[in-house]
């Protein structure tokens, strides 16, 4: 058996948390940034375990960088004056039916995340993985002290599916757009 490398900023979320914009196939750039790969991980209220252990997480980040955070100033801000990366979908989203009822915390990374399935077996079609999928995600929690923004962020390691999901794109399928019959093939070609 190994041993487990304790980190207590790492964080793996149970297997119900879904996934929403999902950017895990390709490294995106936002407004000229360097580009990342990213996802949103909607964790619901009812999932207690995952919620304890990000903000213990965040809580651990906070404590390992109080010097960073403090920068050039004479003390470290509070955790609650500092940007942190769990938030509230009813508040955050109240508009988005799939943020209801559910935290969520934004990760991203320069660096591809390994995702596998529920057997972790590597999964090799991107069609597999989208905006609506469940699984567990692995995420790292560290501080940030940059241009005068003072905050917790969250990195994405790694993702691990385990059930599909209605999609979030709001897009439909060849199949749904195609599955009504009401046009008039007497007028095909005539």
């Amino acid at each position: 058996m190994t041993q487990k490398n304790i980190n207590p900023t790492k964080v793996i979320t149970g297997p119900q948390t879904r996934w929403s914009y999902a950017n895990v196939w390709e490294a995106k750039s936002i407004n000229g940034s360097d580009p990342k790969y990213s996802v949103s991980l909607i964790i619901p209220k009812d999932d207690q375990k995952t919620v304890k252990k990000i903000r213990e997480a965040i809580q651990a980040a906070y404590k390992d960088s109080e010097s960073k955070l403090k920068g050039n100033g004479k003390s470290v801000p509070p955790l609650k004056a500092i940007k942190t990366p769990l938030r509230d979908g009813d508040i955050d989203r109240p508009d988005d039916e799939a943020y209801a009822n559910a935290y969520f915390v934004n990760a991203n990374s320069k660096n591809a995340p390994g995702i596998v399935d529920s057997d972790r077996q590597p999964i090799l079609d991107q069609s597999e993985v989208y905006s609506g999928c469940y699984g567990r995600a692995s995420i790292t929690f560290y501080a940030f002290n940059s241009n005068g923004n003072k905050g917790i962020a969250c990195s994405l390691n790694h993702l691990q599916k385990f059930a599909d999901g209605e999609p979030l794109s709001g897009r439909t399928s060849a199949e749904e757009d195609f599955a009504d019959d009401d046009y008039d093939d007497d007028d095909f070609l005539s």
